[in-house]
């Protein structure tokens, strides 16, 4: 058995291990399963890739991606280690021989997709040889609380069983507090230990701009970065098609990748961005697990992507080699309205679709956090931390207004509620409009109860939201999207601090809440009802009442069609009254007259 200092400088050229790459590998070196959750560029393969060269025996490794496999194989048969891959890329002949090696003892590390390690047959030539240390990269994938669950993952939960007594090590770089124990309650029965890691990568600066024009925007952003590398994320493949040709006509390098690419595309688009500077990649999420590249100075989200955990994933494909890096999103309510429409279609399971969605409101939450946006990504994976002065929300504060009182009152209504209901339901106790379950759990006696009837229910929605993205309530998305008070609310409860939001965000509610578009009618004149609109605005102001006194949109509607001619023909019209017919009749007759003369 080899020394761990010695493996790490001998074999990877490292004078020491980086913050927390020592535990982990401890831990595994002392027969202990543990779940490591590190951020993206922290070592995570290190911290098992050294425990078995120390170990010495086989070790296997799972991996999601055959590219991801083939990098990691190479990178170690580069440093001296015998390292190999049996994977679907390979033709037979070559599995077949890397096969023999492996049984012949010449391998050191295997790497193994999990649905061709999980069958009778791999695991019973595995138990006949013996491994000494099972390793589990991108653990989250296990997790059905996690955003990018994968079923043949869920298989893995047997090798404690297949394999007793051989240490598990499982990392991840994105795992949420109920991500992090369903893993180790499924991989290891509860008993493991458990290493996080900060999330922070306080290099990356974050920016979220509401959207205008996609194109302009991602303009603006390159133009002082010539010859930086980045990728830019887009929902579909014809967008990042369409963004690749776009940066190419306007002077950039640019390159597509998606799923509907051959294979010998996608691996020459890759191929490209590793290897020249100055290459940016347009690409859907099938791009960027495994990637490398330390020198990738931003990555733009043209589309919203799905999750915060995926958006923490694909940021942290920036600045790997610990310079400073950009991540900017630009969304919209069209972003949100397809995103939803996504998890519709894609998940039939109920639980499921109810997760997603829930997960997709913490990701609107910090699109539109009134405050330090790092620190309400942190939040959502249970960190604090100060205002970081490195995102657009501190560099270039946008106005807030002053919601301390209704802060409060959102606090107090998910107090006295017990802090198990979601934004729905408080909103509904707010305005006064208690259910039958909340009527039957007597929430309509609380004194909170309709203390809200000032304020409609897309501002107390979006209040709501922003106090999610500020760090003072927090979502709970394995549950059912409740809400409980964070130390930072609580203390506001107390009378210790304030709440601010940013107005220009509420607009930004959920699609469901926006007004459809009023389907126009080709048989108005679109000028004429104009007129009739401008003439019942001026009436208004000068008898000071609302312009739907004078009289309806509906009648006004029937007015442009109908085109009256006199008062007797106007007094047929919806609405008109004889009072009205005899106070407005002859104002709008002498309206729609000129527009017929003109």
């Amino acid at each position: 058995m080899s020394s761990k200092h010695a493996v790490l400088k001998e074999v990877f050229g490292f004078d020491g291990f980086r913050p927390g790459q020592e535990r982990i590998v401890d831990c595994l070196l002392d027969g202990r399963h543990v779940l490591a959750v590190m951020p993206t560029g922290a070592g995570k393969s290190l911290t098992y890739q050294v425990p078995a060269l120390c170990k010495g025996g086989l070790t296997v490794v799972v991996s999601p991606l055959v590219a991801l496999m083939q990098d990691q194989v190479a990178a170690l048969k580069l440093a001296g280690v015998a390292a190999e891959s049996i994977n679907s890329a390979a033709s037979r002949d070559d599995n077949i021989a890397i096969w023999k090696r492996v049984a012949a003892g010449e391998v050191r590390i295997l790497y193994l997709a999990p649905e061709r390690l999980m069958t009778e047959r791999m695991i019973g030539a595995l138990q006949r040889i013996g491994i000494s240390l099972i390793a589990i990269d991108e653990a989250h994938c296990i997790s059905q609380w996690g955003a990018s669950f994968r079923p043949e993952y869920d298989m893995l939960q047997n090798l404690r069983s297949a394999f007793p007594g051989v240490p598990i090590g499982a990392v991840t770089a994105t795992a949420d507090e109920a991500t992090r124990q369903d893993i180790m309650g499924k991989l290891f029965g509860g008993d493991s230990d458990l290493y996080v890691a900060g999330f922070d990568r306080p290099n990356i600066s974050l920016t979220v701009q509401p959207k205008s024009s996609t194109r302009k925007q991602l303009l603006a952003f390159l133009q002082n970065r010539p010859e930086e590398s980045g990728i830019v994320y887009a929902l579909s493949r014809k967008s990042s098609e369409e963004l690749a040709k776009f940066l190419s006509d306007n002077g950039y390098r640019s390159v597509p990748y998606h799923a509907g690419l051959s294979p010998e595309q996608r691996a020459e688009a890759q191929n490209l961005f590793m290897t020249e500077p100055g290459v940016i990649v347009c690409a859907t999420i099938a791009f960027g697990m495994g990637i490398d590249k330390p020198d990738v100075r931003f990555v733009f989200h043209a589309d919203m992507p799905g999750s915060l955990d995926a958006y923490y994933q694909e940021i942290g494909r920036a600045g790997r080699d610990g310079a400073p890096a950009d991540a900017h999103m630009v969304f919209g309510l069209q972003d949100i309205t397809m995103r939803r429409r996504f998890i519709d279609q894609e998940h039939t399971d109920d639980e499921r679709r109810r997760r997603e969605h829930k997960r997709l409101d913490s990701l609107v939450a910090y699109c539109e956090a009134p405050e330090c946006r790092r620190q309400a990504l942190l939040s959502y994976f249970g960190e604090t931390s100060k205002p970081c002065g490195n995102c657009d929300a501190c560099l270039s504060p946008v106005p807030t207004v002053d919601g301390t009182e209704d802060a409060r009152k959102i606090l107090l209504t998910a107090e006295m509620t017990g802090e198990r209901f979601g934004a729905t339901h408080l909103a509904d106790l707010l305005l006064g409009k208690a259910n039958a379950k909340g009527q039957s759990l007597g929430h309509n006696q609380l004194p909170v109860y309709a203390t809200g009837r000032n304020q409609p229910r897309h501002v107390w929605q979006s209040l709501i939201r922003q106090m999610v993205g500020g760090g003072y309530l927090t979502l709970d998305v394995a549950g059912y999207g409740g809400l409980s008070i964070a130390p930072k609310g609580r203390a506001l409860i107390r009378g210790d601090g304030t709440f601010r939001y940013r107005a220009d965000m509420i607009r930004a509610a959920r699609p469901s809440e926006k007004k459809a578009a009023p389907v126009i009618d080709a048989s108005v004149p679109q000028e004429l009802l104009s007129r009739l609109k401008t003439r019942r605005s001026e009436l208004a102001r000068e008898g000071g009442v609302p312009a739907y006194v004078i009289f309806s949109d509906r009648t006004l509607i029937e007015m442009a069609r109908e085109q009256p001619r006199n008062l007797r023909e106007f007094e047929m019209l919806h609405g008109v009254g004889a009072a009205k017919l005899e106070r407005f009749g002859e104002v709008f007759l002498q309206e729609i007259s000129t527009f017929q003369q003109q």
